[in-house]
């Protein structure tokens, strides 16, 4: 009984590369920046459909993220100033 020739594996596919202005957005979205953050996100989401690169899922948490808390502080915001709007013995009326 004769043993076959083993059949060489196929080379690994090269991936394609990762979108920086995804991966940048996101990272700009947990520090704080959520205004370049959610800019940042939707030009990577642009990019990876053009070019097809990797990086889709960190545009969209870009996106999300940023829009998320700049309505958090937003809210915050009116909230903060209905309560000081409201409080009269700090304006002394």
């Amino acid at each position: 009984m004769t043993v076959p020739p083993a059949v060489p594996s196929p080379a690994p596919a090269a991936q394609a590369p990762w979108n920086v202005l995804s991966i940048v957005g996101f990272v700009l979205s947990l520090i704080g920046f959520n205004v370049v953050a959610v800019i940042l996100g939707f030009i990577g989401l642009s990019q990876v459909k053009k070019s097809g690169e990797r990086g889709r899922g960190f545009a969209l948490a870009a996106v999300i993220i940023g829009l998320l808390s700049i309505v958090v502080f937003v809210i915050v915001m009116i909230v903060a100033v209905v309560i000081a709007a409201s409080n009269t013995a700090v304006t002394g009326y």
